[in-house]
């Protein structure tokens, strides 16, 4: 399987990297490809340009590989912080140039773009690994969980990604290193629950 990991966290040294870095090791254990595109290392330009807005638009070298990827993946897992209850703006403009139509949804024939799109991302799973420093109690009854409902249902289920597994690790900024060493053992499980060794 090919598993495209995507990274959103500006410093090395953070939570989100070791857990990027375990679900690539994982895969890789379990006998799969797997790419990580880690964006602020990458330096990818998040604004999106009118040109590349059309179907047929645009697009640079790099967006179309950065397509190519995520088209062709058997799985996808995202990880980032929870900032202001939304994904980092590198990674919202990464989806913005990246899950475009005709690489992750289409409208059917005389739907000018009013209706529901029809997915096209042939990935057998979607995971979402989020940091926070929100209790998740707090979280859900304050906020409503937005990330839960911008990455499942205004994302994946569009574009064609029905089974979907996200969890938030929390109070990331007051852990001890056993929590965390727990939540990454949590996070291999997770990753070898979803995309077990090939055969």
């Amino acid at each position: 399987m090919n598993i495209l990991v995507v990274l959103a966290h500006p410093s090395p040294k953070s939570f989100n990297h070791a857990v990027a870095d375990t679900v690539v090791s994982t895969a890789r254990e379990n006998g799969h490809t797997a790419t990580l595109l880690d964006l602020y290392r990458h330096g990818f330009d998040s604004h999106l340009p009118e040109r590349e807005i059309p179907t047929k638009g645009d697009v640079s070298p790099e967006v179309e590989e950065m397509c190519r990827e995520l088209a062709n993946a058997d799985g996808i897992v995202i990880v980032h912080p929870n900032w202001w209850g939304q994904p980092p703006a590198i990674l919202k403009g990464w989806v913005d140039r990246v899950f475009r139509p005709g690489i992750a949804y289409r409208f059917l024939e005389g739907d000018d773009g009013g209706g529901v799109p029809e997915g096209l991302l042939t990935a057998q799973a979607a995971l979402v690994f989020n940091t926070s420093n929100t209790q998740e109690k707090r979280e859900r009854s304050m906020f409503g969980d937005p990330l839960e409902l911008i990455w499942k249902n205004c994302i994946f289920d569009l574009c064609g990604v029905d089974t979907f597994y996200r969890r938030m690790f929390s109070v990331v900024v007051d852990s001890t290193e056993e929590e965390r060493k727990r939540w990454l053992d949590e996070v291999r499980d997770t990753v070898r629950a979803y995309f077990p060794p090939d055969g």
